[in-house]
């Protein structure tokens, strides 16, 4: 599996630094469980790189998108479904329709995920923006433009714009992915299905410029394609699911 590099950039300061060091070693540890959060980790941090490179030439975008956020960002992005590794094999790895009662474990990732760095803070006495925009994409990034998503119900730009720009990669990845039990859809469809989405589940202009640089999506897409190793190893995980389900 393609790994990020957890160098920081010369100019970075220490606190940046180490936490690069501990997002790459996160990444390691949940690559190590399920390709769903290996290479899908990677698509989605370049997603999002590559949706801010046109957002900052965007008159709406441009005052927040400053050079600082943007590398913050980029960090971040790998963490935003950290909260999954709290939730049991049984479930986040069902080859299956979830139940409603699984259905909210599964959601319970974005709080577990907060609690954990708000946690962290209070046990070392410290906080950085790093660690803020960290909490919002693994918090936020199931929210819907319309108020409909979760785990607050937060619309428009009440939504941070970390975890609107996260929507859009999440959602996109999960479209084309191959899963045991579907094929991933077409690129061509998944970009339709983003643009349904537009001022309803995602923020209008982001989906716009999406739109604008789909072809970016795709090369990076195949890129960080998932491998014959590993669904290999996915489906390795669900049959261990599946037997501990039977046990229960």
């Amino acid at each position: 599996m393609t790994r990020p590099d957890p160098s920081p950039p010369p100019a970075a300061d220490p606190m940046y630094a180490a936490m690069a060091v501990a997002a790459f070693a996160i990444v390691t540890l949940a690559g190590t469980r399920s390709s769903d959060t290996g290479q899908h980790i990677l698509r989605v941090q370049q997603y999002v790189q590559a949706l801010v490179q046109r957002l900052k030439e965007h008159p709406r975008f441009a005052a927040a998108l400053t050079e600082s956020y943007c590398r913050v960002l980029f960090q971040s992005a790998l963490l935003h479904d950290m909260g999954t590794i709290g939730i049991p094999d049984r479930i986040l790895l069902k080859p299956a329709a979830l139940t409603p009662a699984e259905y909210e474990i599964i959601k319970s990732h974005t709080t577990l995920a907060r609690d954990a760095i708000e946690q962290a803070e209070l046990t070392l006495g410290y906080q950085a923006p790093l660690l803020q925009t960290v909490k919002e994409l693994a918090y936020s990034h199931h929210e819907k433009w319309d108020g409909s998503g979760y785990p607050q119900g937060l619309s428009e730009e009440n939504i941070p714009l970390s975890a609107r720009l996260m929507a859009i990669a999440d959602v996109y990845d999960a479209l084309i992915s191959e899963r045991v039990y579907r094929a991933g859809l077409p690129h061509d469809q998944a970009v339709g299905i983003i643009f349904q989405g537009r001022a309803s589940h995602f923020d209008p202009d982001m989906v716009d410029v999406f739109i604008e640089i789909q072809d970016e999506f795709r090369a990076i897409a195949l890129r960080f394609a998932d491998t014959g190793q590993d669904m290999q190893r996915k489906m390795a995980y669900m049959a261990n699911a599946i037997a501990e389900e039977v046990q229960l």
